[in-house]
């Protein structure tokens, strides 16, 4: 195997660029990202840098050993097995041995096509637009009280507008869990935001501009509409490449998923685990599907997978998937700070310092 090519410009792409010269690889390796901007963190564009703390440039990742080559502003748009070949949609076919596909994904959007108005946060382009829109707003409705949604409440409070978040279920309860997600929502009411549940959900209402939102039959308006509702796995240029396809391209523990070809992050399934859609993840996944393409016979993270938040002067930590665990099996509190355990499987901190694979190893024991 001489050539790699790895398509996107995802952390789990640069990740594997990178990890794969760590291990020895001295062929040629070829990243294609459809962004225009060099490879960058999306961690703080909810945070920081929309409410204009830090600047855009500030969320460039380290950039790659020099012999790496980086193709900006280049689209995969099909990809041919047989030839091995990924087609672009600015140039020649890139041929390669080995392939990593860590393409992320996409925002979900609710708006019908042809419809403006409604705001997602997903790339860095989308950040600088919907901070842009936020300078000349006072009211704010949020649609999605999941980790996204409701950071993009916490900074727009910081900057002085009103916020009000609408889901169907109660915020947070789907990845944090009840105990953990009443302690955020708790803040976020002290923090002025009025959280709306809409068990029939909401519908985006206008023909050709967005006007509002109905819940449940109420229009809900504001001067901003943002929706976080979620993403979708990017692996549409994949279609009919024969790889199998399941809310994105399906893996085995070790990223694999045809011969000389694996795939790392947001935009792969882990066959029997799904999608885990968070930044520790996509790296850990990255440097074992690396491995894998090497043909180096390592396994999958045996620690708990981890992620974490900050909003509302809250800091939560969390290791492993405490939703649906009920209460915690160990609960220490003081002066504002919390150690949670669930024998379950998961572990998390509130406004407590802990090394993060202590709080690992903390979940998974016995």
């Amino acid at each position: 195997m001489r050539r790699v090519v790895v398509v996107g410009g995802s952390i789990a792409a640069v990740t594997a660029a990178s990890w794969l010269r760590v291990r020895g690889f001295d062929g040629t390796i070829t990243l294609l990202s459809a962004e225009k901007e060099q490879p960058y963190t999306r961690v703080p564009l909810s945070k920081t840098v929309l409410s204009g703390e830090a600047t855009d440039a500030s969320t460039a990742l380290p950039p790659l050993d020099d012999s790496v080559v980086v193709r900006l502003g280049t689209r995969a748009v099909s990809l041919d097995t047989t030839a091995r070949r990924v087609n672009v949609d600015n140039g020649d076919p890139v041929p390669y041995d080995g392939l990593v596909i860590a393409t992320g994904g996409r925002a979900r959007r609710l708006s019908p096509p042809g419809m403006s108005g409604e705001r997602v946060l997903r790339t860095l382009a989308d950040c600088v637009a919907l901070r842009e829109d936020l300078t000349r707003a006072r009211t704010v409705l949020v649609v999605g009280a999941g980790l996204l949604g409701m950071e993009i409440a916490s900074t727009c409070r910081t900057l002085g507008l009103e916020v009000t978040v609408v889901d169907r279920e109660p915020p947070l309860r789907r990845v944090l869990g009840p105990v953990l997600a009443e302690v955020v929502t708790d803040a976020a009411r002290k923090h002025g935001v009025s959280l709306r549940t809409v068990p029939g959900g909401v519908r985006l209402v206008g023909s050709r501009t967005l006007e509002g939102v109905d819940a449940d039959g109420e229009l809900l308006t504001a001067d901003v509409v943002v929706s976080a509702v979620g993403d979708v796995p990017a692996v549409d240029w994949l279609t009919g490449s024969g790889l199998c396809l399941d809310r994105g391209v399906v893996t085995d523990s070790r990223g694999r998923v045809a011969d000389h070809i694996v795939a790392a992050g947001d935009a792969a399934v882990v066959r029997g685990s799904g999608r885990r859609p968070h930044w520790t993840n996509a790296v850990e996944q990255a440097r074992v599907a690396a491995d894998a393409l090497l043909g180096e016979d390592t396994s999958g993270a045996s620690l708990p997978s981890y992620f974490w938040t900050n909003q509302f002067g809250v800091e939560v930590k969390v290791a492993g998937e405490p939703a649906g665990l009920g209460e915690p099996d160990q609960a220490e509190a003081a002066a504002g700070s919390m150690l949670l355990r669930w024998s379950g499987g998961a572990a998390a901190t509130v406004n407590h310092t802990m090394p993060v694979r202590k709080l690992r190893q903390l979940a998974s024991a016995p």
